[in-house]
């Protein structure tokens, strides 16, 4: 007998009668074969949704990918000035230390506490369920430190600004602008440090900066004070020695000529006499130490009011020469 449907009728075929019979479901059967229909259906949806979600976006997931690539681009380019401001601020915290606090004899600041760190290991472990942590993580780290660095150095800054308000005197008589004139810094010979002696030709420590320049060229006090030598010394030749109180004192050696006296006061700019070539020398030039509680220090640290921060840097890399001394 074969099994014929019409519709939700079903018709059975009779050989005997050559006829077909019309076949009735009990309400069971109907039951079983909705729930068969309906099952087919549920599982042909369930495989179109997870196939559609695997291979397309939602108009929403769509949205916010495209923001989560906007947001790790606007963090990588944070993260790029936040390496440009960390190099500015190192800049001024090579200043501030080897500068600044070297005129006002101020006491350097511990590198631990300027490159201090902030807070303990888990400070940044809410940021660790983000998409891209490590970035996220990276750059909030960059700016803890910068923020905290930058507040190391303004208290630094603001101090300095404190002791130079309550010692303009003292900044009168600091040593503070070039011997002789040179703005275009075109009369470096030599500067501060180990060099090879022009004589003797054997490594030898230079106490102080060499400026070539014509005999005769003026000679100028590099701050307030008073002269504590003035005549021959061996080596310095013609010499002149000033003392500007507050622990400083400035040399200017192999002079032709001195035109003050012992006990005459000066003042910063004043021509104290003019360039020669006497004393152990191999040429005109002038020979200059500033001397800071009894101890030679860098010259060129001592030219911040005659130079522009440009010229600054120019003057410090001529300095790094390490050629051949004039005396």
């Amino acid at each position: 007998m074969g099994l014929l449907k019409s519709r939700k009728s079903y018709y059975l075929y009779d050989p005997n009668t050559l006829s077909y019979e019309r076949v009735y479901l009990s309400f069971r059967d109907r039951v079983f074969a909705a729930v068969r229909h309906l099952s087919t259906g549920l599982i042909l949806a369930v495989i179109i949704y997870f196939a559609f979600t695997r291979f397309f976006d939602s108009p929403l997931e769509a949205q916010l990918r495209k923001e989560n690539r906007l947001l790790q681009t606007q963090y990588e380019v944070l993260s790029l000035q936040l390496n440009e401001s960390f190099a500015i601020l190192n800049d001024l915290q090579q200043r501030d230390e080897n500068l600044y606090r070297a005129i006002f004899q101020v006491e350097s600041i511990p590198e631990a506490i300027r490159k201090a760190g902030i807070g303990g290991a888990n400070r940044y472990e809410h940021l660790m369920t983000l998409s891209n942590p490590d970035l996220v993580v990276a750059t909030t780290q960059k700016m803890d430190m910068l923020k905290r660095q930058l507040y190391v150095q303004s208290n630094s800054l603001e101090e300095l600004v404190n002791i130079g308000k309550t010692q303009e005197e003292r900044l009168k008589c600091i040593p503070a602008i070039q011997p002789i004139a040179n703005k275009d810094l075109k009369r470096m010979a030599s500067g501060y440090g180990m060099r090879i002696h022009p004589i003797y030709r054997i490594p030898k420590f230079h106490a102080g900066m060499d400026f070539s320049a014509p005999t005769g060229t003026d000679i100028y006090s590099t701050g307030n004070g008073v002269v504590v030598f003035s005549g021959w010394k061996q080596n310095y030749g013609n010499c002149i020695t000033i003392d500007h109180g507050f622990g400083y004192r400035t040399l200017y050696g192999h002079l032709s000529k001195s035109n003050v006296r012992v006990g005459q006061k000066v003042a910063r700019g004043e021509i104290i006499g003019l360039v020669g070539d006497t004393g152990l020398s191999t040429g005109p030039h002038l020979h200059y130490e500033v001397i800071v509680r009894g101890k030679h220090d860098d010259p060129s640290k001592y030219y911040f009011m005659d130079l522009s921060p440009e010229e600054y840097e120019q003057m410090i890399q001529l300095a790094k020469n390490h050629g051949q001394v004039m005396d």
